[in-house]
């Protein structure tokens, strides 16, 4: 295999900076003596434990750790753990999640396509992939746990969990609020208002204004800035305390988000695109778009002069009606948790969530002026969960979580897709309404048992079944007997953690992961809408340790894993014989190998100087890939590699502080390496990343609750791709991730406690 030893040689420069904080390397120099770290409390098992006591792999962040980021949503934490990767898919509206652990993800709009990595944000679960990539100002802690979850969480988390908690209701009057500043006319406003309501009621209010006014992307044909997004969202929380071991909290929030339609640049190449050698719309080279840079566009925008009825209409290219590209999405979330520590050894937990979507798009997938292929995407999502939970804990040998679980969702899309490439001269105005309903329920369980003072078993499991009915109209016309199939899995997790001493915990444990089954929703026949696809899982072998050296001043953790892949879904994207000439469908068409290390270390060096390192090694590969084509023949994809699974990746970041007069001054650097990597599932070779190097750094002023700070990302200018495109051999479109930004921020927070 052909490697890139200077990568690979920074790669393992990385994994030196992970060795800086051993401890023959973080004695402290002349400078004062740093105290311990602070203990990091996670709920990565439904119950608060340190960090250190859990037995498998995650990474944590502290609220002053995530602050430090300055980040917008999810994505501008994805540095925070090793073998992440989270990139925005620009294939819908407010966000389209491609969230990847381990080489693991799912990166399609569709939702029928369920989440392989799981985001919960207060304990409910977020089932689409469109609005995952989550914002907030007032993040108490972020979790990655990697590997599945099939125990706790269930469904779904196949490859990791993205575990988000905010901040609660004080009681007391106070603030917290930020303003900022930055390139491409971008301003932003958020706060948060803490105040009581008597003895027994708590208030917090939240707001959050985010206007970038010009975009990255610059159009050739029309000489404006594409890219622009208006965000803006408000909430409520309220948390109600009648008696010391009892309460209930509701929390709401709505957001709204008016945008363009994300940008695509065309890549097509001649020998595997249709629209490049049949109707010369071909990308300059194998690594620059049609456009001469990832950050020009040539898209416009059309839409029909009369659009057409529920069956397939026809009308003349030349009435095409030209439209600016644009997009909405709306969401509105209902959490209802009731809290009730029953006596010193038993709680009970209820969590309600709703979650809803609606969103509209238009978009121009060729990707030039001229238009190929355009949909329009409304659609709407809706999810209500349930959870009910006990925990016991006695401080003796044995403690617990079991409860019960029950989901429902379902989702409309109403696709129109023109095509203008089928028939010279004439639009084929071609609708497909699509309707799915899911229903799951689950039984779970976990417990620890110890058998000594130092060892201590783990043993769980859940059982979940998933029923699925899906509904095709329009020109797909399924009839009243739509179809439905159901599923059900048992997911169990084993482990043991040996505490050597006090500072070293070695860990082992097996854990199932499981992903549901499902019906195609983007298809071009009856008979595709109605064949399901089964479900996937996954069995993971993991062992590690966890330690605190340094009289805690180092925390210094890492595993190795191995995971046997079984039915593994891939969504293709397949010629077809259909009227717009492709679909889109899910396969259980591989078995896969995925193993790797992970290491991970936060210290504090000296009083005024701390580091934070990971570095991840993945080596993925299929055991066998392949499905039978339209014509009957069998496909053999084995020698493909994973997507968004590099080989190295890693993050060294540093944070050094002093005092100036009555405040505090600090500069914080971190420096990412992400190995090269396709974002496509038929390895394109135009579709490649190469090695990125990304580096942030911030520049940092607190006084009396004021803070100043100016901050870049990117400043290397990485052009690489976050997602990409190859489309049944007939075009190919990519999406580079944001260039060099900078901005200035500031912010105050007042509490009264």
């Amino acid at each position: 295999m052909n490697r890139d030893w200077r990568d690979i040689g920074l790669a393992l420069a990385l994994g030196a900076g992970v060795a800086l904080v051993a401890p023959g390397a973080t004695a402290a120099t002349g400078e004062q003596s740093a105290q311990p770290l602070e203990e990091i409390v996670v709920t990565a098992r439904k119950r608060k434990e340190n960090l250190q006591d859990v037995g498998f792999a995650v990474s944590a962040l502290s609220q002053t750790e995530i602050e430090s980021t300055f980040a917008r949503d999810i994505r501008d934490l994805a540095l925070m753990a090793p073998n992440l990767i989270i990139d925005d898919t620009s294939q819908g509206p407010g966000g389209n999640a491609a969230l990847y652990i381990r080489g693991i993800g799912v990166a399609d709009v569709e939702k029928n396509f369920d989440p392989a990595v799981g985001v919960v944000i207060d304990g409910v679960f977020i089932g689409a992939n469109s609005g995952a990539l989550l914002r907030s100002i007032d993040l108490t802690s972020v979790e990655v746990l990697r590997g599945p979850q099939g125990t706790l969480f269930g469904r779904n988390t196949i490859g990791g969990l993205i575990n988000l908690e905010r901040s609660r209701p004080t009681g007391e009057f106070g603030m917290k609020a930020r303003a900022g500043y930055g390139d491409y006319d971008t301003f932003y406003i958020d706060g948060i208002v803490n105040f009581g309501l008597g003895e027994m009621l708590s208030a917090k209010l939240s707001f959050a204004k985010n206007d970038q006014r010009e975009g990255y992307f610059k159009n050739t044909n029309t000489g404006e800035d594409n890219g622009q997004i208006d965000y803006q969202s408000y909430g409520i929380n309220l948390l109600f305390e009648p008696v010391d071991n009892f309460e209930l909290e509701y929390t709401y929030q709505d957001e709204e988000t008016d945008q363009d339609t994300p940008p695509l640049l065309n890549v097509a190449q001649f020998e595997t695109a249709s629209f490049c050698s049949d109707f010369d719309l071909c990308a300059e080279s194998l690594k620059t778009p049609s456009s001469g840079d990832r950050f020009r566009v040539n898209t416009l925008g059309f839409y029909p002069a009369v659009p057409g009825s529920d069956e397939i209409t026809f009308s003349a290219v030349a009435d095409l009606i030209p439209i600016d590209l644009d997009a909405t999405f709306d969401t509105e979330s209902h959490i209802f948790e009731a809290h009730w520590d029953i006596n010193d050894a038993w709680r009970m937990d209820y969590i309600f969530g709703s979650y809803e979507t609606e969103e509209t798009i238009l978009s121009n997938w060729t990707a030039e002026a001229v238009m190929m292929f355009g949909t329009s995407r409304p659609a709407e999502y809706e999810q209500d969960s349930h959870e009910l939970r006990f925990t016991y804990d006695n401080d003796g040998a044995l403690s617990f979580v079991g409860g019960a679980y029950y989901w429902e969702s379902e989702y409309e899309i109403r696709l129109r897709s023109w095509i203008t490439f089928a028939v010279p001269g004439v639009v084929l105005d071609i609708p497909q309404t699509t309707q799915q309903e899911t229903e799951s329920k689950a039984l779970f369980f976990e417990g620890d048992y110890a058998l000594t003072d130092q060892l201590t078993l783990t043993l769980g499991g859940r059982y979940t079944e998933d029923e699925k009915i899906s509904r095709q109209f329009d020109n797909l016309a399924t009839g009243p007997n739509h179809p439905e199939e159901s599923w059900d899995e048992f997911t169990p997790r084993v482990g043991a953690r040996y505490e050597i001493s006090d500072e070293l915990m070695v860990f082992g444990t097996f854990s199932k992961g499981y992903r549901s089954g499902g019906f195609n929703g983007r298809v071009d026949s009856d008979d595709a809408a109605r064949q399901p696809y089964d479900p996937e899982t996954v069995d993971n072998f993991e062992i590690g340790f966890k330690s605190q050296l340094l009289d805690g001043r180092m925390r210094f953790n890492g595993s190795a894993f191995l995971m046997k892949y079984d039915d593994k879904q891939e969504e293709l994207q397949l010629p077809s014989s259909g009227a717009t000439g492709q679909k889109t469908v899910v396969v259980n068409a591989a078995d896969a190998t995925i193993q790797g290390i992970e290491l991970e270390a936060v210290a504090l060096v000296t009083a005024n100087l701390s580091l934070r390192a990971n570095l991840g090694f993945l080596d993925s590969e299929y055991d066998e890939f392949s499905y039978t084509n339209v014509d009957g023949d069998l496909v053999d994809l084995s020698g493909l590699e994973f997507r968004r699974a590099p080989e190295w990746n890693g993050t060294l970041d540093a944070t050094y502080e002093w005092p100036i007069g009555e405040g505090n001054a600090w500069v914080r650097g971190s420096y990412h390496f992400l190995g090269e990597h396709f974002v496509d599932v038929s390895n394109a070779p135009e579709l490649e990343n190469d090695t990125q190097h990304l580096i942030d750094l911030s520049v940092n002023y607190a006084v009396n609750g004021y803070r100043f700070s100016l901050y870049g990302r990117n400043l290397t200018d990485e052009d690489g791709y976050a997602h990409g495109f190859d489309v049944s051999g007939l075009w190919a479109y990519a999406i580079p991730r944001a260039p060099r930004t900078w901005g200035l921020e500031f912010s105050y927070s007042f509490d009264e406690r």
